[in-house]
């Protein structure tokens, strides 16, 4: 590091002091950074200094993304988007997390010229980097973002580039867009939606094309959110679905606050603006920063109560539309245009059991990774198309780049104005998904759009849509305990290997409940163990959930 570059760091960094909180650790995880954002500037700042320093490295634009998601309005967060768009790589999280709690500008000094060292990035100023930055709707955000820019400049030769306020798959995409040589802007990621989707209606079948009454119209819960600011400039775009938009934030609604998919999706109650009169009606919930996407259905007698199509039966949609349009790919094609997919679909231990059984009934490989949305992304990848979705409403479809170049050349052979086959529109239709679902990350208006288009292309209400399966009842606690390291897990975080004993223990108490699968494991954010239980009854499953934490108590006490 140059004397230049050294005085930079210090002059900069030393406006940034980490508040001296006893007990606060902060550590870079699924969610990146977060907390109260009074604590949080100094952090933004090295997170904006980490993301020049990954735009060095590896010669590409990063982003930097200022929100807590689903949190309440007075926390707020930072993460990062690699290259691709998705998240940062696992191996840089320890070097954040060591960024984060220096505890004085030298030290913050000398841990990046170590790494520089170790990673032999260059800091000549000859190359130069650039961090796109953008932030949800929280109060706190454009303080925060001000850090972030300033640490992203700390570094000489680098550029941060305002954005402006986005959900975090916007910003997600934004970089993916630019560092494949498109155009990365908000109208760009509206453009790319609202045209693929078109096609997909272009494609339904001319008989399923109009849906009758109730199902003409989508009420959507924005959470006081930014999702909810964007879907009413893309409805504008599509003209093509009556939306209804509750709970944008411009009528003063406290972001999070009783509304949302988290609150929604663990409650299993309506959003604060929803009630009686939205019976039967087809109902979405976005969460704070719109990368997380639920539907419900309010009862004619609901007293509040919803029935929840969460992110299981979204997975399940599309997993058994991906699987129609691959066996019309496949049938009656001579072998020279044949292409047989690989189509995988990737759980976590929290997925629903009866939409694990769902979905091998359709003979889909069924895979599992532990918890988070990294690894459930890398899984996917694996596959020609490979679908992920967390019970909570986060996930999205992969897509191969082998195989959307051979979607393309496949459907650059059909003539224009050709109503082509079944196995030619199969093809459009599946070229026309990749576009239209977030290639990055998670994304819920790009998810409920291929749900909507999907709907309208079987026919299907949404209470049809939520009879594909009837999911087993569940519960879920946590329990306090002094040391969650303490408890290991395998096998995708569902068997515990320690402390010694506890899973014979917790075998034991599962076998006596009809349908009982029960697992549990340390929180990656708070000293506390998940547990988690299903059962063919309620009952059962809470007293299968109250009788494993008992277990976890006496183990760890």
């Amino acid at each position: 590091m140059n004397k230049e570059q050294h005085s930079l760091l210090l002059n900069s960094s030393s406006r940034f002091l980490t508040p001296q909180v006893p007990g606060v650790k902060l550590s870079y995880g699924t969610a990146g950074f977060r907390a109260d954002a009074s604590l949080l500037h100094s952090t933004v700042f090295r997170v904006g200094i980490l993301a020049a320093l990954r735009s060095l490295k590896t010669h590409s634009v990063i982003g930097v993304m200022i929100t807590a998601s689903h949190n309440k309005v007075s926390d707020n967060g930072v993460k990062i988007a690699d290259p691709n768009g998705g998240m940062l790589s696992q191996q840089w999280e320890p070097f954040a997390d060591a960024l984060a709690n220096a505890s004085s500008p030298q030290q913050l000094i000398l841990l990046i010229n170590e790494f520089v060292e170790k990673e032999r990035i260059p800091m000549d100023g000859v190359r130069h980097a650039e961090v796109l930055l953008g932030r949800d709707t929280r109060p706190s955000g454009d303080a925060l973002l001000e850090a972030a820019r300033q640490g992203v400049t700390s570094i000489v030769g680098a550029v941060a580039t305002d954005m402006g306020i986005l959900t975090t798959p916007q910003l997600h995409w934004m970089v993916r867009a630019r560092n494949k040589g498109m155009e990365a802007s908000e109208q760009g990621y509206f453009e790319q939606l609202s045209i693929s989707f078109r096609c997909l209606m272009d494609l339904i079948p001319p008989e399923r094309r109009k849906f009758d009454g109730v199902n003409d119209k989508l009420v959507v819960d924005g959470a006081n959110g930014v999702g909810g600011i964007k879907l009413k400039v893309l409805e504008k775009v599509l003209k093509a679905l009556v939306i209804e938009v509750r709970n944008s934030g411009e009528d003063g609604g406290i972001l999070n606050d009783g509304v949302g998919a988290d609150y929604v999706q663990k409650e299993k109650v309506v959003s604060h603006g929803f009630g009686s009169k939205d019976a039967g009606i087809r109902c979405a919930s976005l969460d704070g920063d719109a990368d997380r996407l639920v539907y419900f259905i309010v009862p004619p007698e609901s007293s509040g109560m919803i029935d929840l199509v969460d992110g299981d039966k979204i997975l399940s949609l599309f997993a058994l539309f991906i699987k129609e349009q691959l066996s019309f790919l496949n049938e009656k094609e001579d072998m020279q245009n044949c292409r047989q997919a690989r189509l995988g679909v990737v759980q976590t231990a929290y997925a629903n059991g009866a939409s694990t059984n769902y979905l091998k009934q359709l003979g889909l490989e069924v895979n599992f990774t532990p918890t988070g949305v990294k690894y459930l992304h890398e899984k996917a990848a694996e596959f020609d198309i490979g679908i992920y979705f967390e019970a909570n409403g986060h996930g999205t479809v992969l897509f191969s780049e082998p195989f959307i170049e051979w979607l393309e050349a496949r459907t650059n052979k059909i003539s224009s104005g050709s109503t082509g086959s079944e196995g030619e529109k199969a093809a459009l239709r599946l070229l026309a998904v990749s576009k239209l679902i977030n290639q990055a990350v998670g994304d819920a208006l790009s998810g409920l759009l291929l749900v909507e288009v999907i709907l309208q292309h079987m026919g299907w209400s949404i209470q049809r849509w939520n009879e594909l399966y009837h999911d087993l009842p569940s519960r879920q606690l946590k329990v306090k305990v002094a040391d969650r390291t303490a408890v290991i897990t395998t096998n995708a975080e569902t068997v515990v290997v320690s402390p010694p004993g506890l899973q014979e223990a917790i075998n034991d108490k599962t076998a006596k409940y009809p349908q009982g699968r029960c697992f549990v494991r340390p929180s990656g954010t708070e000293d506390v163990v998940r547990v988690y239980a299903e059962a063919s009854a309620q009952e059962a499953a809470n007293t299968l959930a109250n009788s494993v934490a008992k277990l976890v108590d006496e183990f760890l006490g």
